[in-house]
């Protein structure tokens, strides 16, 4: 991948996935589909609720999360009111679930959030909680699920809780034959120059720091 696919500036990467709603990296779309179609054999409707996200969608993201006009959690789940936190505090609470502009994973279109669409009412709105994918959470059987079959496609949990930043996301999954090349090829020098024009809120104490972000945030990952 180049620099704008690195950062979600392009889509020359990408591919529509035939009857979802979602655009993949061209080497993603028949492993997920593999991976969908086992699932469908044992009664599990796998759906992406996110894809590929481009850099203005992870832009306005994470700005509305700064403001609060956006839930902001903290490492426990729990809605943060932002209103009486220092900026600086802000950048930290929403880089435990959230990425840089520029820094998602989702701009390679290797990364998704997946649910069971059978496993709820058609008026349940998924929040993607950690609650949500433990038992007794709706998506319990499916996390189970993909931790036993995810790997045999190519798929793993960059997000554990244990060595990245970020907050565990047991909904998310990266294709790892492509996002490792992308993790390894998204420098520090690529990401400020990303970052360079455009207008992230707290970028004053981003930018500052952004080499030590980059290693918590971007850098370092679970991996299997």
């Amino acid at each position: 991948m180049n620099s704008d696919e690195l950062t979600g500036r392009a889509r020359t990467h990408l591919m529509t996935v035939p009857d979802l709603d979602c655009l993949l990296h061209k080497h993603v779309v028949v492993p997920f589909l593999n991976l969908r179609r086992v699932a469908m054999e044992v009664g599990i409707e796998l759906v992406p609720l996110s894809s590929f996200r481009d850099f203005e969608r992870q832009l306005a993201l994470w700005n509305g999360k700064f403001t609060g006009a956006r839930p902001m959690y903290d490492a426990a789940g729990r809605v943060i009111d932002v209103s009486s936190m220092s900026q600086s505090a802000r950048v930290t609470a929403i880089l435990q679930w959230s990425a840089l502009p520029g820094a998602s994973r989702h701009h390679w279109g290797t990364d998704l959030d997946l649910i069971d669409r059978r496993a709820t009412p058609p008026e349940y709105r998924v929040q993607l909680t950690p609650q949500e994918f433990s038992p007794p959470g709706p998506f319990a059987p499916l996390a189970a699920w993909l931790a036993d079959n995810a790997p045999r496609y190519g798929f793993f949990r960059p997000f554990r809780g244990i060595h990245s930043g970020v907050q565990s996301e047991p909904w998310h999954f990266s294709f790892a034959p492509i996002a490792e090349n992308a993790r390894r090829a998204l420098s520090l020098e690529i990401l400020q120059e990303a970052l360079a024009d455009a207008p992230m809120l707290g970028k004053e104490y981003v930018l500052p720091r952004l080499d030590e972000l980059h290693a918590r945030y971007v850098a370092r990952i679970d991996w299997p």
